[in-house]
């Protein structure tokens, strides 16, 4: 069983994106990590006690990484032509305690395993050949921690919750039966909408305020 782990926002830079999270939410995102392993950073917010959003864009300062680097991030111009079109909250990563139970069954979906270490722990997480979005972001990520911790215990709490997050497609069965063969707990509600689409609901200490 896959449960949902976290949002993730993908920009053309941190500042684009952490501006962006700032205009819907009212919340400076903090600084999260570097990720030498793919020449990427990133700006993190907890929106639970399980959940957090994430803000991911290429690190300028890095080395690039001898892999595709993640979440699509190496084909510069469709992140800017999505991001210029709105479309900014485009992926999501699903966690399980059991990688290898999920991956032989739908590699050609999400992806290969891939090991990275962080420190003297390690972790697994799905990634395509060329790094693109899973079945062009319909489908998660997959991430197996370990024993590592999740992130929400560490980062700061600013009020914020997930209430709801959705997800729009012109072919909404094929997408639900898609979340059903990968046995995702709580997956995106899913709904009829002319293109591929994420929205988020999230309670703030203003209110309720959408992210997409």
């Amino acid at each position: 069983m896959l449960q949902l782990d976290h949002l993730t926002v993908i920009a053309p830079s941190l500042v684009e994106g952490v501006d962006h999270v700032r205009q819907c939410l009212g919340i400076d995102m903090p600084y999260g990590r570097a990720h030498p392993y793919m020449g990427t950073c990133n700006h993190l917010l907890r929106l639970g006690e399980d959940v957090y959003l994430e803000v991911i864009a290429i690190d300028p300062h890095a080395t690039p990484p001898a892999r595709p680097r993640w979440f699509g991030l190496d084909d510069q111009r469709a992140v800017r032509a999505a991001w210029d079109n709105g479309l900014r909250l485009r992926a999501w990563v699903a966690r399980t305690e059991d990688i290898d139970a999920v991956l032989p069954l739908h590699e050609a979906v999400v992806g290969r395993k891939t090991r990275f270490t962080v420190g003297n722990a390690s972790f697994h997480f799905s990634l395509t050949p060329d790094g693109a979005l899973a079945r062009q972001g319909i489908a998660p990520a997959v991430i197996d921690r370990g024993q590592r911790p999740l992130p929400p215990s560490s980062l700061p709490d600013f009020g914020a919750r997930l209430q709801r997050f959705t997800v729009a497609h012109p072919q909404p069965a094929q997408v639900m039966a898609l979340y059903e063969l990968l046995r995702i707990d709580n997956a995106p509600t899913v709904r009829k909408g002319p293109v591929l689409r994420y929205h988020a609901e999230i309670q703030t200490p203003a209110g309720v305020k959408e992210l997409y």
